[in-house]
């Protein structure tokens, strides 16, 4: 059944929920870049550990000969060039703003590239900041990419908003971790999702628990694994749970995250293999 368009349609004022002329249009991307798939890290709530399973993911797809660039959504707290020791500002270019590139090969795109200090605040209001994250799509060139993963900042925002109408994303997938309380807000962010008929990849559980080196044993620091209720509740597959590991906490902290192959990894490379693009 073909969706309505109302006869006189304000897009503004249209309180329909199926016309089609109240709903944004994807914006088209620098017209040399070529991109096979674009996939949004989303978790509604801050704090669980996306932009580091963003990085995780990066990485693993890049060591699987991948070509992967990250969009840094998160205009306000970005975190991607600090975990792979970027701080070189993108270069311009005839072709478009050239991303950063790690020593795998992953291109990188962030607010905090362009500041003059890492530390430095990014004091705007929700327009200007959707606006940013628009030219990261349109005015980058990005190149041939197998996958652009796009980093969101935690809420239901403007850049979020942005990012799930303009862009032409293949699916997203959510990252929550085991308190009831993360799970409630990250219900919000699936909902939305769900209104603007993204596709959701999957689930991933972060920081679900910690392993006893000595003793091998599961210690849970936020409660008991809510992982396969909540993905059961949305309708969504359950791609991973990923534990606490200090170690890549560390290597975060140095930069130093590509060097990673610690406990999470295994988990990691299984999850990029269940999305099933």
């Amino acid at each position: 059944m073909a969706k309505e368009t109302c006869e006189t349609c304000n897009p503004e004022s249209c309180t329909s929920t199926t016309c089609e002329a109240k709903k944004p249009q994807k914006i088209p991307s620098n017209e040399m870049n070529h991109i096979k798939h674009v996939i949004a890290i989303m978790s509604g709530k801050g704090g669980v550990g996306k932009s580091s399973v963003t990085a995780l993911l990066a990485v693993a797809l890049a060591r699987e000969n991948s070509r992967v660039g990250i969009l840094d959504a998160d205009i306000t707290g970005p975190s991607i060039p600090k975990m792979f020791s970027i701080r070189r500002p993108p270069q311009g270019s005839e072709l478009g703003m050239l991303p950063a590139e790690s020593s795998l090969g992953v291109k990188i795109m962030s607010l905090n590239l362009l500041l003059p200090r890492e530390d430095d605040p990014v004091i705007w209001r929700g327009p200007l900041i959707a606006s940013a994250v628009k030219q990261f799509w349109t005015d980058v060139f990005w190149g041939e990419l197998d996958y652009l993963l796009v980093d969101l900042p935690p809420g239901t925002g403007d850049a979020p908003l942005t990012v799930l109408q303009s862009l032409p994303l293949a699916g997203l997938v959510i990252v929550t971790s085991p308190q009831e309380l993360a799970n409630m807000v990250v219900r919000k962010a699936i909902k939305m999702v769900s209104m603007l008929e993204v596709k959701i990849l999957g689930l991933v559980e972060n920081m679900s628990y910690i392993l006893c080196p000595g003793c091998g044993r599961k210690f849970y620091p936020f409660g008991p694994s809510r992982a396969e209720e909540a993905a059961a509740r949305a309708g969504i597959p359950l791609l991973g749970v990923l534990p606490l590991d200090p170690d890549l906490t560390a290597l975060c902290d140095r930069g130093e995250i590509e060097n990673y192959h610690g406990m999470l990894w295994e988990r990691v490379r299984d999850f990029a293999a269940k999305m099933q693009l």
